[in-house]
């Protein structure tokens, strides 16, 4: 059993801002970062999957996604934090300190932050992977500017894929809302900004079949759900907005979130309801799901986290 007096579950922005602020505290933080085999809660969280990064700031060229949270790592450890390529596989936070499993091995912790991120609902397609980051998006802010005067589709027909498609009319030349009912169920001024869009053309009962392409997405196949007919869409952009899910299933029972599985923490802090335990990133945001943001909160974990193990000993 080793002992720490920070143990960081997750690395992706948030879980590596939290690391640097924490090991540059002294405090010298065991960061548990993933398996690198798992899609959900891979060492450097979603950026891994993402190509080219533009809207950081400090990156006038851009930075592609790994080499960021490379960079992010190595500036951890540069300050002395430790990391472990495992998957915590239970928790244990009902008294001080806390127990975290990973299989057998037991690690304990005065205080802990939790930073293990959401992931992309997607739609289970083959060539998903292969094409994330080259043609297939989960996020139009992060990815729209790469379509200017391109022809996307978003799927989706909720409050996210309608704002999507919307905000990519900015860029794009034509957005089709592919939606797999005959109605939406984005709020009512979300759908009337979508239907008064000229660019944007909505495709009901249909969902998306196949992705078309080998490096690059060329285009989809589309099924109409009544009709049963298929037909080719020669898209090179296609974005995925059917929702997130927080990789929580750790943490049921043992911290308070949300229905949807969103960790809850106080007002304007990354405290969760367990004195100790602190979370950010993507985790607890399901507003803003940016790198930048996920960096933020996790500045805000660490310093919390700091403060609040000063207490311990006053």
């Amino acid at each position: 059993m080793s002992h720490h007096h920070v143990l960081i579950i997750g690395s992706g922005p948030a879980g590596l801002t939290s690391a640097i602020y924490t090991a540059r505290a002294n405090l010298s933080p065991l960061v548990i970062e993933g398996e690198p085999s798992s899609t959900s809660d891979q060492p450097g969280g979603q950026l891994m999957l993402t190509t080219e990064v533009e809207n950081f700031p400090g990156f006038p060229e851009g930075i592609m996604g790994p080499e960021l949270m490379m960079r992010m790592r190595e500036q951890a450890t540069r300050f002395g934090a430790e990391f472990l390529t495992e998957k915590v596989t239970r928790v244990d936070f009902s008294a001080r300190p806390f127990r975290v499993w990973v299989r057998e091995q037991e690690y304990t912790a005065d205080s802990v932050i939790v930073s293990t991120g959401a992931q992309s609902l997607m739609l289970g397609l083959d060539g998903e992977k292969r094409l994330l980051g080259h043609g297939l998006s989960t996020c139009a802010t992060c990815d729209g500017f790469f379509f200017r005067g391109h022809q996307i589709a978003v799927v989706g027909g909720g409050d996210s894929a309608v704002e999507e498609a919307s905000f990519l009319t900015k860029f794009a030349e034509k957005v089709y809302l592919v939606v797999r009912r005959h109605e939406l169920r984005a709020s009512k001024i979300m759908q009337e900004r979508a239907q008064s869009n000229p660019k944007i053309e909505i495709l009901w009962n249909t969902v998306v079949d196949e992705l078309v392409g080998t490096d690059a997405l060329e285009g989809i196949v589309l099924r109409d759900t009544v009709s049963d007919q298929t037909r080719s869409l020669p898209v090179t952009g296609l974005f995925i907005a059917i929702g997130h899910r927080p990789n929580t299933d750790l943490f049921t029972g043992i911290l308070d979130m949300e229905e949807s599985g969103y960790l809850v923490t106080r007002p304007g802090s990354s405290y969760t309801n367990v004195e100790g335990v602190f979370a950010c990133g993507d985790v607890q945001d399901h507003t803003y799901r940016q790198a930048i943001t996920a960096a933020g909160s996790g500045c805000m974990a660490a310093i919390d986290c700091e403060r609040w193990l000063e207490s311990q000993h006053s």
